[in-house]
């Protein structure tokens, strides 16, 4: 096992303290139990990355100078859609200004288990909405472990000595803690003795990512996923927000409530935010390529199911399944898709599983997209049961990185919705991998994803 083990359960219990702090409760119901109360977070801005399996396009205009740095060039005109649509846009959680973060970084210096070393340390950040300790060093003797834990113990997470004893350096997250605290302790099972190693024992925890408090979020500058030449705050809600808790259809629009459960929020390396989701029977998640693109970065990333409301317009959201991402099977930048894995696939398996609609959409077809916008909990846009709303397909051959690539749609999303799957209602099956805002806002055509992804699924 590589990594950390629940031991605890949320329980009730009340955190009183400064605005934004987490406050717990547990209430009734199958879908088990809120873990804290939401926080507001703004829309995240990851610039896309290159990727390996990058495909040339020559139908292409060579790239503008800004592209390098993550921003799109200017699409050439197609039949696809009208003039007036044939604008730049960027990525969903992409901005030209830079990376937009849902947390922060400190730089810290605590050794816990050496020699006259304290064996448990409080990581206590008022406000936070999340504590995340990341390690450089980890040497303890067989037997040892680590816990990570909220104060009261109910969400805790565990490392063994056995994982840990050979490097002397370690590059290692822990699962995050939901709240402003959280609680690290070094247990030995057996007394120091005389050992070679006592010099060299030693926990050491050199930097924490912070959640942004929900004052610091809300007072964070708002970024404008806009084409050039435009002002305005973000245009991917275009005109009024129709989306809204995925809960609010239980009842109404019991389909789509139920494929919601299918997707994850991704928190990754710490302080950034996109939406994967499950995609077929097999441990197979999907996302895109600007979110991450390698092994290495998907293994520093968590993956969150059941992050929702525990009622239509609540604050309190359920006790997330959290699970370590793994391996990247596939990328690519072109059509901006991650297919990747997680470990522990059997803690999830319980969520569904959506699948890509081999055909394309046709024009006015009413969508739907369950999301984690801005890391909300899971939010989905389109209006519920049959009636399409502004959800719905405006243009089936919109260009994307490429030429007709994409379908556009003027469904709400914001940053952080990026990787989200659309799927349509005729078929409720994902039509498109959502990757980019701008009224209309586009996703990656489905039929070209099963093309290239089918021998993986």
């Amino acid at each position: 096992m590589r990594r950390l083990i629940v031991v605890g359960a949320c329980a009730a219990v009340v955190l009183a303290g400064s605005a934004g702090v987490v406050a717990w409760k547990q209430v009734g119901g199958d879908e088990g139990r809120p873990v804290g109360t939401w926080h507001d977070a703004p829309g995240v801005a990851r610039t896309p990355v290159s990727s390996t399996q990058q495909e040339p396009d020559p139908k292409r205009q060579p790239a503008a100078t800004g592209e390098a740095a993550g921003v799109r060039a200017a699409k050439p005109a197609s039949t696809g859609a009208p003039a007036a649509e044939r604008r730049t846009v960027l990525p969903e959680s992409a901005a030209a200004t830079g990376r937009q973060k849902v947390g922060e970084l400190l730089s810290v210096n605590k050794l816990l288990g050496a020699l006259k070393a304290p064996r448990r340390e409080t990581f206590r950040y008022p406000g936070a909405s999340y504590v995340k300790l990341h390690f450089s060093r980890m040497m303890m003797l067989p037997g040892d472990y680590l816990t990570v834990s909220d104060p009261a113990g109910k969400e805790s997470y565990r490392y063994d000595a056995g994982d840990l004893l050979d490097p002397r350096r370690a590059d290692k997250w822990a699962m995050s803690i939901t709240g402003d605290t959280a609680v690290l302790e070094v247990h030995r099972t057996a007394p120091l003795g005389a050992t070679s190693l006592l010099g060299d024992l030693g926990v050491r925890v050199d930097k924490v990512a912070r959640g942004f408090s929900r004052t610091e979020q809300r007072n964070a500058p708002a970024e404008s996923l806009h084409a050039p030449g435009r002002t305005g705050r973000e245009e991917s809600v275009c005109g009024n927000d129709e989306s809204a808790d995925a809960v609010c259809y239980r009842s109404g629009d019991p389909v789509a409530y139920t494929r919601s459960k299918s997707i994850a929020r991704l928190l990754i390396g710490g302080t950034e935010l996109c939406t994967g989701w499950r995609i077929g029977t097999r441990n197979r998640l999907l996302t895109n390529n600007h979110c991450f693109d390698t092994s290495a970065k998907a293994y520093d990333t968590e993956v969150w199911f059941n992050y929702q409301c525990a009622r239509c317009g609540g604050y309190d959201v359920f006790k997330p399944a959290k699970v370590w991402g793994d391996r990247v099977l596939a990328t690519n930048r072109t059509y901006d898709y991650t297919l990747f894995t997680v470990e522990n696939f059997a803690a999830v398996q319980k969520f569904g599983y959506l699948t890509l609609d081999t055909a394309r959409p046709a024009k006015g077809q009413p969508l739907y997209v369950p999301q984690h916008p801005a890391g909300e909990p899971t939010r989905i846009a389109g209006a519920k049961g049959e009636r399409a709303g502004n959800c719905a397909v405006v243009d089936n051959a919109y260009d994307g990185y490429t030429t007709d690539s994409d379908v556009s749609y003027y469904c709400d999303t914001e940053g952080g919705s990026s990787g989200s799957p659309v799927i349509s209602r005729k078929t409720n099956k994902v039509v498109a991998l959502h990757h980019f805002g701008g009224c209309p806002n586009s996703g990656v055509r489905a039929d070209i994803l099963y093309g290239k992804l089918k021998n993986l699924l």
